[in-house]
């Protein structure tokens, strides 16, 4: 999944933000990998306290884990759960990054990452999945619980995630030369390569949310496989022949857009519902995502790689429309679809959107008074590659450039005046 999201990403990006776009995906996989062992588990796990907070002080470094352990009477070892959930908690904040992409500090962007997850990632984990407020309540617990059900991660993940990038877009501003000057995709190979694994790596995200492939107590991991399938290509077709409507033409991203648009939305709902209605939900999430993107350029912010239009968007969608087709049939554990049941999905879409938007718009200003969130005029001109890493994704000749440019209304020094220059279109 998040070697697939950093190909995704990468391919959107300008050619000299290659490597520094895959980073934000890949260098998660770090810091989260690690927090997650240390304190994650046990915090999104652990014992709940009122439905708001785990912890379990056996679970830190997972000391409390042997080999032996399975997960609630599944066959699943325990560590094998802990690495799947730990899965989801790595790419949420990755999610986040491509609302920002092609200007923020790597400094920046992993002290963002780390507190983003234990702060916000953790504690909404908790409440959905862990025996918090927002799911079902556990036995023999007391107070208000808002009965909601998310299968995969359509809460947990992509709502959060989408209207956390919304905020970090809204809040860094525009990337230089945004929309002026056309900031073209280096390689829509990558992105379509990027696309397919992570079709491919959504059966498991999906399936693998059943905790075994037999129906056993965590849903139908074969309804759950099914759904997946079918959704990405409802939502794939759908973004493709709206924009051919509108755009007089089909294009590869549009169709890698719309699948991952259908993904998102199926993810809460895929262990719930039909077939029928995973063409639905598949269907209604490459229309209105197409509908969101489209709707940045009125409203003038710059989710860079469409954040929120597709997670954001496309998670409340799925979300809701959960509400709508979840049926008992397909797994007795869920619910019936119905009034009563949208409600209870409004109220945790709701509360992962406001708390994930607020939490990380404090997140943003404590680091950029820390260590300043956006990267320098001309690091940003230079492009993260060589201005932050001192590497380059594509051993290409660099064009020759004029001695002076004024470029975004500002003066800025001939050599990244000329960079610019030479990678506006790339």
């Amino acid at each position: 999944m998040v070697p697939g999201l950093a190909l995704f990403y990468a391919g959107m990006v300008r050619r000299k933000n290659v490597l520094g776009t895959m980073m934000h995906s890949m260098a998660a996989l770090g810091i989260i990998g690690v927090e997650w062992v240390v304190i994650g588990y046990s915090m999104a796990f652990g014992t709940s306290h009122g439905g708001l907070v785990g912890w379990d002080p056996k679970l830190l470094f997972l000391q409390g884990i042997s080999p032996d352990m399975v997960h609630n009477g599944t066959k699943t070892p325990e560590l094998v759960y802990v690495m799947f959930q730990g899965m989801f908690a790595i790419i949420t904040p990755a999610l986040i990054t491509g609302a920002f992409a092609e200007r923020v500090k790597f400094s920046a962007f992993a002290l963002f990452t780390l507190l983003w997850g234990v702060l916000i990632y953790n504690p909404l984990a908790h409440w959905v999945w862990g025996g918090g407020w927002l799911g079902a309540p556990p036995a023999g617990a007391t107070g208000y619980y808002a009965n909601a059900i998310d299968f995969a991660g359509g809460t947990v993940v992509h709502i959060s995630a989408g209207f956390s990038a919304l905020v970090c877009a809204l809040y860094l501003g525009k990337r230089l030369g945004y929309p002026n000057h056309v900031l073209q995709p280096n390689s829509l190979v990558l992105t379509l390569l990027g696309a397919g694994l992570l079709w491919f790596g959504w059966f498991g995200f999906n399936g693998g949310s059943a905790v075994g492939s037999n129906m056993g107590a965590y849903g139908y991991a074969t309804v759950a496989f099914a759904t997946t399938q079918i959704a990405a290509a409802a939502g794939g077709l759908t973004w493709l022949i709206a924009e051919w409507i509108k755009h007089k033409r089909p294009t590869s991203l549009g169709f890698a857009s719309g699948l991952v648009a259908g993904l998102v939305a199926i993810t809460p709902a895929s262990g719930y519902v039909s077939p029928g209605a995973a063409i639905i939900i598949g269907a209604a999430a490459g229309l209105v995502c197409y509908s969101a993107v489209l709707l940045k350029g009125k409203f003038g912010y710059d989710d860079s790689l469409d954040a929120f239009g597709v997670h954001g968007v496309g998670g409340m969608l799925g979300a809701l429309l959960t509400g709508v087709f979840a049926s008992k049939f397909y797994n007795p554990l869920g619910a019936d679809g119905g009034a009563h049941q949208v409600l209870s999905q409004l109220i945790a879409g709701g509360s992962a959107a406001a708390f994930g938007a607020i939490g990380t718009l404090i997140l943003l200003v404590i680091i950029d008074k820390i260590v300043g969130f956006r990267m320098a005029r001309d690091t940003e001109l230079e492009g993260m590659d060589s201005g932050i890493h001192g590497e380059q994704g594509w051993m290409l000749e660099n064009t020759p450039a004029p001695s002076i440019e004024v470029i975004g209304g500002g003066p800025v020094s001939a050599s990244a005046a000329a960079r610019e220059k030479a990678t506006s279109s790339l």
